[in-house]
């Protein structure tokens, strides 16, 4: 063959494959977006992260940290269904663990520190303004911890050894 007789372009085979490859490419790329979860997923915890997220983010107004018990409370009624689901499919992990103690830590905290407003008359009392900031941020690492065992692969998946 001589240098005259070889295609100076892009070839059909070679152009087709390019097309396909890149067909393919946006269609993963287009499923990344739409869903994180892997395909196991977890449904129904991934509408108790959704609830538990959208009640955060609707919560309460931290100036007055009276008005935030019931939203927190109603926040902990999330957490322990998100809490089922979790020993349900066995995706109990350390992270998940420390979120669940710390949330715990800061429920206390914030129960101690009402009592105190309480007794002093003082719905603005600073202690139990950042109990209330405390708990809020439990819950938001809480959910992260949530979301990152949503994506563990199921007991007895293929990351186990044979």
């Amino acid at each position: 063959m001589t240098p005259r007789s070889l295609p100076c372009g892009p070839t059909r085979t070679g152009t087709a494959r390019t097309v396909a490859s890149l067909a393919v490419l946006s269609a993963l790329a287009a499923g990344c977006v739409r869903e994180t979860a892997p395909d196991w997923g977890y449904p129904e915890l991934g509408k108790t992260l959704a609830a538990l997220s959208r009640a955060l983010e609707d919560g309460c107004d931290e100036a007055v940290p009276e008005s935030c018990v019931e939203d927190l409370d109603r926040l902990g009624g999330l957490a322990e269904r998100a809490f089922g689901e979790v020993l349900d499919h066995e995706l109990l992990d350390h992270g998940y663990v420390a979120a669940m103690n710390e949330l715990d830590r800061a429920r206390e905290a914030r129960a101690i520190a009402a009592r105190e407003a309480r007794a002093r008359s003082d719905p603005h009392f600073p202690p139990f303004s950042r109990a209330v900031a405390a708990e809020r941020l439990a819950y938001r690492d809480l959910l992260d911890a949530l979301r990152a065992a949503r994506t563990a692969p199921p007991a007895g998946d293929a990351g186990d050894p044979l």
